[in-house]
């Protein structure tokens, strides 16, 4: 791949969902020698940079080396969750799309 940047969205998958306040993203590379990339670029830091609008918390970073993915819990992210949060959509199912058009 060299230095040159390329959307997650093409080199990994992404699935994301909630449970109260907090995210849950997991990112999965479609090639498994696309992992050392996702394990080098997707830090806590990065993620919670890239994503901070929405991320008032910490972001914690839990490697699965047997699937070749990242699971990334956000914490602090929906206002409350969907129950406790007027706004339209408070639910975390959207931010691992969000994540994908991080450029790694």
């Amino acid at each position: 791949m060299g230095d040159a940047l390329v959307k997650l969205i093409e080199i990994a998958h992404a699935r994301s969902g909630d449970k109260g306040n907090n995210v849950n993203i997991g990112v999965i590379a479609k090639k498994p020698e696309d992992y050392q990339i996702l394990k080098q670029k997707l830090t806590e830091e990065s993620v919670k940079s890239f994503l901070l609008e929405f991320c008032l918390g910490k972001v914690v970073r839990f490697e699965l080396e047997n699937l070749s993915a990242l699971n990334f819990v956000l914490y602090d992210c929906l206002r409350g969750g969907g129950t406790l949060n007027l706004k339209l959509d408070s639910q975390g199912k959207t931010l691992g799309m969000a994540l994908l058009r991080m450029a790694v």
